[in-house]
């Protein structure tokens, strides 16, 4: 790969977001759907759905709803408002927010921040990017999958109607590149679950009846 050339980007995390990444609960802790906390957990959700604070659309009115994010936020560590506002409901699939995710892995505590390596060509054209972070334990530098262009293309992300990797495509390329990161060297961070944006590219971005983006 001699023709192509790497500059290394590191990423702050989102202005937008402040509250840090707390670690996830401990084994064996007690689950809200354990029994002698469903009485608890049913109050405490209908009380958040009928917040104005909670995003409308997903969780204003929607009991059943915020007690799902009651019990992803109690997997997680997080207050429960912070995961309503970083998890999206897409065509009935739960989703984390692209900030999230690189919040996540900067949160955990075992890496330095995430950097982003922007892959160009002679010209300076964009290929793609690649994340990176060194491991706190061993000093190892991590390296994410690459995403370049070629993948977009061949995955069919950029055909699809709404597309975001046409408008900002840079942003686009970190958000993906920290979820294969965060795949790649700590899943237990996203829970299982995948980033909104894969969700869209994978199943197509819809219109605002079933894809709900909170502003």
């Amino acid at each position: 790969m001699d023709d192509i050339r790497e500059e290394v980007l590191k990423e702050t995390e989102p202005e937008e977001t402040t509250e840090a990444i707390a670690p996830a609960a401990p084994a064996g802790s007690i689950s809200l759907w354990g029994y002698s906390d469903w009485e608890d957990a049913v109050k405490k959700a209908k009380i958040l759905a009928s917040s104005d604070l909670v995003p409308s659309g997903m969780y204003k009115g929607k009991p059943a709803n915020c007690l799902i994010a009651l019990d992803m936020a109690q997997r997680t560590g997080l207050s429960p408002l912070y995961v309503m506002q970083n998890l999206y409901i897409i065509q009935g699939r739960p989703s984390w927010s692209g900030q999230f995710c690189i919040t996540a892995i900067n949160g955990c505590g075992r890496f330095s921040p995430l950097e982003f390596v922007r892959l160009v060509d002679e010209q300076d054209n964009l290929l793609g990017y690649y994340a990176q972070a060194t491991r706190i334990d061993d000093g190892k530098i991590c390296e994410g999958a690459a995403v370049t262009w070629d993948t977009v293309k061949g995955e069919g992300w950029l055909d699809k109607a709404g597309s975001k990797w046409k408008t900002m495509p840079d942003l686009m390329f970190r958000y993906r590149c920290a979820a294969f990161f965060a795949r790649t060297f700590c899943p237990d961070v996203l829970n299982g679950l995948q980033t909104a944006d894969e969700v869209r590219d994978v199943h197509g971005y819809g219109d605002e009846r079933t894809v709900t983006i909170r502003r």
